[in-house]
């Protein structure tokens, strides 16, 4: 970490001491295409630490504001703000060192399929760094080890990987420049319910260890259950409500009660 980038963090901490808590917040946020509106007026904050559950029907536009926040889909109204910075408004200098603090992992995990797996790991270091090749080897193995995956994956292709150690090598290429944000869309989808406990468990442990806020884009109830402090609940095109999983519970919204306390979540209690 350079003094520029610890000065940053520091300025962060402290106005998070004032009350200004949130790592990521969007007011407003408009997103459509075409003629049709996928979201609208959209407010939501996300806290400084916390695991952030982000639920909702199938097509209404999870992964769309997932992807307007990182600059991938375009917003016709409204600001997202990261780490203090209105994304609209920030200068290249300014987007590159907020894009250095977060990381991302795809629902498909989106490995570059020529690249082995540490050489996946190693693109943001590319990227945005200027290591040696011995030091970015060094780096890629903490990362293997961090998601614990073998060191014998390190040169393998992501064709011969399982799903899941796809997944934990995505998550890998995210930790890669030791973000404060980690973005994860739909992380267990395609696992296994013991594969995705164990993935659950990890992301639970790497939150607490490193610090990370996530934004967890997911249909997992046994997800939201077990690791995340809040959920926010995405419907008619805005944030239907926000809270922990009791606030859901007691939620009488007919969406959130049916996903929530319907005969299939009752199962899984």
């Amino acid at each position: 970490m350079t003094v520029t980038d610890s000065a940053e963090r520091e300025t962060d901490l402290v106005s998070t001491a004032e009350g200004a808590e949130n790592v990521l917040s969007a007011r407003g946020v408009t997103v459509g295409f075409g003629s049709k509106i996928v979201l609208q007026n959209l407010d939501l904050d996300v806290r400084r630490g916390e695991v952030l559950g982000f639920v909702g029907g199938s097509g209404m536009g999870k992964s769309v504001l997932m992807r307007t926040i990182l600059g991938l889909t375009p917003k016709r109204a409204g600001t997202i703000s990261v780490f203090g910075h209105d994304l609209s408004t920030a200068s290249e200098k300014e987007r590159l060192t907020i894009e250095r603090r977060w990381g991302v992992l795809f629902q498909q995990g989106a490995l570059f399929s020529s690249l082995s797996v540490k050489q996946n790991i190693q693109v943001p270091m590319r990227e945005h760094l200027n290591l040696s090749p011995q030091l970015m080897d060094e780096l890629a193995t903490l990362k293997l080890e961090l998601v614990g995956l073998p060191q014998d994956s390190a040169d393998k292709l992501p064709s011969e990987l399982s799903g899941g150690m796809i997944k934990r090598a995505s998550l890998a290429r995210a930790l890669a420049l030791d973000p404060d944000l980690v973005f994860l869309d739909e992380p267990t989808s395609g696992l296994d319910p013991i594969g995705a406990a164990a993935f659950d468990s990890l992301i639970e442990n790497l939150s607490s260890t490193l610090g990370l806020t996530v934004y967890m884009v997911t249909h997992d109830l046994d997800s939201l259950h077990s690791i995340c402090d809040r959920i926010a609940v995405l419907g008619n095109k805005r944030v239907l409500a926000i809270g922990t999983l009791d606030d859901m519970m007691k939620n009488d919204d007919p969406w959130i009660k049916e996903y929530f306390r319907g005969e299939r979540a009752l199962r899984r209690v």
